[in-house]
Protein backbone atom coordinates (compact mmCIF):
# COMPACT_ATOMS: atom_id res chain seq x y z
CA UNK A 1 0.00 0.00 0.00
CA UNK A 2 1.28 3.79 -0.86
CA UNK A 3 0.03 5.73 2.25
CA UNK A 4 1.30 8.93 2.81
CA UNK A 5 3.20 8.74 -0.60
CA UNK A 6 2.29 12.07 -1.95
CA UNK A 7 5.67 12.34 -4.22
CA UNK A 8 5.68 11.86 -7.63
CA UNK A 9 9.11 10.52 -8.32
CA UNK A 10 8.98 11.42 -12.16
CA UNK A 11 11.50 7.65 -12.67
CA UNK A 12 14.64 9.84 -11.25
CA UNK A 13 16.52 10.19 -8.41
CA UNK A 14 16.22 12.90 -5.44
CA UNK A 15 19.36 14.97 -6.79
CA UNK A 16 18.20 14.57 -10.48
CA UNK A 17 14.54 15.31 -9.36
CA UNK A 18 15.17 18.78 -7.93
CA UNK A 19 17.92 19.70 -10.37
CA UNK A 20 14.71 18.99 -13.05
CA UNK A 21 12.38 21.26 -11.43
CA UNK A 22 14.37 23.74 -10.72
CA UNK A 23 15.59 23.88 -13.78
CA UNK A 24 11.93 24.36 -15.49
CA UNK A 25 10.65 26.54 -12.84
CA UNK A 26 13.47 28.79 -14.22
CA UNK A 27 12.34 28.20 -17.37
CA UNK A 28 9.03 29.02 -16.59
CA UNK A 29 9.52 32.05 -15.07
CA UNK A 30 12.19 33.53 -18.15
CA UNK A 31 9.56 32.47 -20.55
CA UNK A 32 6.14 32.59 -18.89
CA UNK A 33 4.97 29.03 -20.63
CA UNK A 34 6.09 26.14 -21.20
CA UNK A 35 5.55 22.69 -22.77
CA UNK A 36 5.90 19.64 -20.91
CA UNK A 37 4.53 16.04 -19.59
CA UNK A 38 1.51 16.62 -17.55
CA UNK A 39 2.75 14.64 -14.72
CA UNK A 40 5.83 17.18 -14.74
CA UNK A 41 3.23 19.77 -15.28
CA UNK A 42 1.74 18.94 -11.75
CA UNK A 43 4.80 18.59 -10.07
CA UNK A 44 6.58 21.92 -11.24
CA UNK A 45 3.11 23.37 -10.14
CA UNK A 46 3.86 22.22 -6.56
CA UNK A 47 7.36 23.11 -7.10
CA UNK A 48 6.85 27.11 -8.11
CA UNK A 49 3.59 28.17 -6.42
CA UNK A 50 5.10 28.62 -3.20
CA UNK A 51 8.42 30.17 -4.58
CA UNK A 52 5.99 32.92 -6.48
CA UNK A 53 4.38 33.23 -2.59
CA UNK A 54 7.34 34.32 -1.35
CA UNK A 55 8.40 36.68 -3.98
CA UNK A 56 5.28 38.99 -2.79
CA UNK A 57 7.86 39.82 0.26
CA UNK A 58 10.54 41.08 -1.28
CA UNK A 59 13.17 40.68 1.71
CA UNK A 60 16.50 39.69 1.70
CA UNK A 61 15.91 36.41 3.43
CA UNK A 62 13.14 35.64 0.93
CA UNK A 63 15.08 36.29 -2.39
CA UNK A 64 18.02 34.11 -0.41
CA UNK A 65 15.22 31.19 0.43
CA UNK A 66 14.74 31.31 -3.37
CA UNK A 67 17.85 31.47 -4.98
CA UNK A 68 18.90 28.68 -2.98
CA UNK A 69 15.94 26.50 -4.87
CA UNK A 70 16.57 28.21 -8.49
CA UNK A 71 20.22 28.78 -8.45
CA UNK A 72 19.73 31.47 -11.41
CA UNK A 73 20.02 35.47 -10.48
CA UNK A 74 18.19 36.48 -13.26
CA UNK A 75 15.36 34.29 -12.51
CA UNK A 76 15.17 35.39 -8.88
CA UNK A 77 15.13 39.25 -10.42
CA UNK A 78 12.78 38.35 -12.65
CA UNK A 79 10.30 36.74 -10.24
CA UNK A 80 11.19 39.44 -7.45
CA UNK A 81 9.98 42.48 -9.92
CA UNK A 82 7.67 41.85 -12.66
CA UNK A 83 5.72 38.67 -11.16
CA UNK A 84 5.33 39.81 -7.79
CA UNK A 85 3.83 43.03 -9.31
CA UNK A 86 1.30 41.18 -11.15
CA UNK A 87 0.37 38.36 -9.02
CA UNK A 88 -0.18 40.77 -5.56
CA UNK A 89 -3.87 40.60 -5.27
CA UNK A 90 -3.86 36.96 -6.45
CA UNK A 91 -4.26 34.26 -4.00
CA UNK A 92 -2.39 31.55 -5.32
CA UNK A 93 -3.41 29.63 -8.34
CA UNK A 94 -0.61 31.08 -10.11
CA UNK A 95 -0.16 28.78 -13.14
CA UNK A 96 -2.66 27.45 -15.29
CA UNK A 97 -2.34 23.73 -16.82
CA UNK A 98 -3.18 23.05 -20.56
CA UNK A 99 -3.59 19.33 -22.08
CA UNK A 100 -2.49 19.19 -25.31
CA UNK A 101 -2.74 15.91 -26.21
CA UNK A 102 -0.30 13.21 -26.87
CA UNK A 103 3.22 13.06 -27.88
CA UNK A 104 4.20 11.58 -31.58
CA UNK A 105 6.91 9.58 -30.76
CA UNK A 106 6.04 7.78 -26.87
CA UNK A 107 2.42 8.73 -26.95
CA UNK A 108 3.18 10.96 -23.78
CA UNK A 109 0.58 13.35 -22.27
CA UNK A 110 1.51 16.80 -23.11
CA UNK A 111 0.86 19.98 -21.42
CA UNK A 112 1.44 23.75 -21.40
CA UNK A 113 1.97 24.88 -17.75
CA UNK A 114 1.97 28.88 -17.88
CA UNK A 115 1.75 31.73 -15.39
CA UNK A 116 -2.16 32.66 -15.35
CA UNK A 117 -1.22 36.76 -15.33
CA UNK A 118 1.30 36.66 -18.75
CA UNK A 119 -1.53 34.99 -21.03
CA UNK A 120 -2.06 38.20 -23.06
CA UNK A 121 -4.87 36.47 -25.30
CA UNK A 122 -7.17 35.32 -22.34
CA UNK A 123 -6.67 38.93 -20.23
CA UNK A 124 -8.14 40.80 -23.73
CA UNK A 125 -10.98 38.93 -24.46
CA UNK A 126 -11.52 39.05 -20.79
CA UNK A 127 -11.29 42.38 -20.61
CA UNK A 128 -12.95 43.42 -23.19
CA UNK A 129 -16.23 41.17 -23.18
CA UNK A 130 -19.09 43.11 -22.05
CA UNK A 131 -21.69 40.49 -22.00
CA UNK A 132 -23.39 42.50 -25.35
CA UNK A 133 -21.86 41.48 -28.91
CA UNK A 134 -21.84 37.91 -27.91
CA UNK A 135 -24.35 35.72 -30.28
CA UNK A 136 -24.94 32.32 -29.19
CA UNK A 137 -24.34 29.81 -31.83
CA UNK A 138 -26.10 25.95 -32.59
CA UNK A 139 -23.60 23.10 -33.16
CA UNK A 140 -25.56 21.77 -35.90
CA UNK A 141 -26.73 23.57 -38.91
CA UNK A 142 -30.13 24.95 -40.19
CA UNK A 143 -32.63 22.99 -41.10
CA UNK A 144 -33.40 23.19 -44.72
CA UNK A 145 -36.91 21.95 -45.96
CA UNK A 146 -37.08 19.14 -48.47
CA UNK A 147 -38.44 20.98 -51.39
CA UNK A 148 -34.97 22.89 -51.47
CA UNK A 149 -32.58 20.60 -51.41
CA UNK A 150 -34.36 18.35 -53.64
CA UNK A 151 -34.33 21.52 -56.17
CA UNK A 152 -30.81 22.08 -55.20
CA UNK A 153 -29.84 18.28 -55.87
CA UNK A 154 -31.58 18.99 -59.18
CA UNK A 155 -30.15 21.94 -60.64
CA UNK A 156 -26.43 20.86 -59.75
CA UNK A 157 -26.92 17.42 -62.02
CA UNK A 158 -28.06 19.59 -65.01
CA UNK A 159 -25.41 21.82 -64.98
CA UNK A 160 -22.99 18.75 -64.68
CA UNK A 161 -24.80 16.72 -67.14
CA UNK A 162 -24.37 19.76 -69.75
CA UNK A 163 -20.95 19.99 -68.90
CA UNK A 164 -20.10 16.60 -69.80
CA UNK A 165 -22.29 16.54 -73.01
CA UNK A 166 -20.21 20.04 -74.01
CA UNK A 167 -17.07 18.80 -74.31
CA UNK A 168 -18.21 15.45 -75.91
CA UNK A 169 -19.86 17.98 -78.59
CA UNK A 170 -17.14 19.57 -79.18
CA UNK A 171 -14.78 16.01 -79.91
CA UNK A 172 -17.52 15.04 -82.50
CA UNK A 173 -17.55 18.11 -84.08
CA UNK A 174 -13.21 17.91 -84.73
CA UNK A 175 -13.48 14.32 -85.88
CA UNK A 176 -15.88 15.22 -88.48
CA UNK A 177 -13.41 18.10 -89.72
CA UNK A 178 -10.82 15.48 -89.74
CA UNK A 179 -12.58 13.14 -91.93
CA UNK A 180 -13.62 16.32 -94.38
CA UNK A 181 -10.20 17.09 -94.57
Amino acid sequence: MRHGKKVNHLGRTKSHRSALLSNMAVSLIKSKRITTTVAKAKELRKYAEPLITKSKNDTTHSRRVVFSYLQDKEAVTELFTTISEKVAERNGGYTRIIKLGTRLGDNAEMALIELVDFNENLLSTDGDSSGAGKSRRSRRGKKKSSEETVEAVAETTEEVVAEEAAPAEEANDSSEEEKEA
